[in-house]
């Protein structure tokens, strides 16, 4: 159990199934003047449903938390998405700059939906906002696109569900890298973080290739069903793989390790200044 903070608040959190989950007591006491925001929370669940838009309880979970006391007690819960829809439920003036900066991501979205070249440069600013350098942005977005056209492949040839996506992952990684991306995530430290946002260049070229070459497979042998997919994205894995222990044995030192990208280069510009 975690603490995050919230205009100035304490706002108790809990990893559950890989999701941070937030109290929404905590939540409420932040952004209302409530003397007892459990009360407020009991009486706007109410005033939600009797206006007919939908049952608040139905998009959280109880999840054990530590109360006053030190003592763990059942804590209404919401994930990210849900927190913002019971925000949005709050009519308080603490809540109307959050209620804003909610609606100007909306419209950002739907303009990006309209102009997608719009969503590229905002997630090109991001990443230099955390500190990634154009080198490495260029490569992480051009894998974004592989990846998206790779995964469309396996939709339209036979792969049903997030599962099937995972199955076919994790096959192109062992072949390209030797571990699944469970255990490269375990080998850098990594938990909730996005794995490819954590690779040097040579690591994402070769994620890039062992799915661009298992596309390409897909596409020229016009596979289907899962058990063809599975064996298209061992072979378009061992296609990188071969590449990064040939380039291994040339240079002298493995490619995949458990260094952090972006720990690395912040380093280095430390030592720079």
């Amino acid at each position: 159990m975690n603490i995050a903070m919230f205009q100035g608040k304490n706002i108790r959190k809990v990893l559950h199934n890989g999701e941070w989950w937030f109290s929404v007591i905590d939540v409420v006491a932040a952004l209302t003047d409530s003397e007892s925001p459990k009360k407020y929370w009991s009486a706007m669940k109410v005033r939600v449903e009797i206006e007919g838009a939908f049952q608040l309880s139905t998009i959280c979970r109880q999840l054990k938390m530590p109360g006053a006391d030190g003592k763990m007690y059942l804590t209404d819960c919401a994930d990210t998405e849900a927190m913002f829809r019971i925000i949005q439920s709050i009519p308080s003036p603490k809540a109307e700059p959050m209620k804003r900066w909610l609606a100007k991501v909306g419209f950002e979205r739907v303009q990006e939906i309209e102009h997608p070249e719009l969503a590229a440069k905002r997630m090109r600013t991001l990443y230099k906002l955390k500190g990634y350098d154009e080198e490495w942005i260029a490569l992480r977005m051009r894998g974004i696109v592989v990846r998206e056209e790779l995964t469309d492949e396996w939709k339209d040839r036979g792969a049903q569900d997030q599962q099937d996506y995972e199955i076919l992952t994790a096959e192109i990684s062992k072949a390209t890298f030797g571990v699944t991306p469970s255990q490269y995530k375990k080998m850098k430290g990594l938990k909730q973080q996005n794995l490819r946002d954590h690779m040097d260049d040579f690591e994402l070229i070769f994620s890039l290739l062992g799915e661009k070459a298992t596309a390409e497979i897909h596409k020229v042998e016009d596979s289907k069903g899962m058990k063809k997919l599975k064996n298209d994205a061992e072979f378009g894995g061992k296609i990188a793989g071969d590449a990064r222990k040939s380039l291994e044995e040339r240079i002298g030192r493995p490619v995949v390790t458990k260094e952090n990208y972006l720990k690395g280069a912040q380093t280095q510009k430390r030592l720079k200044k």
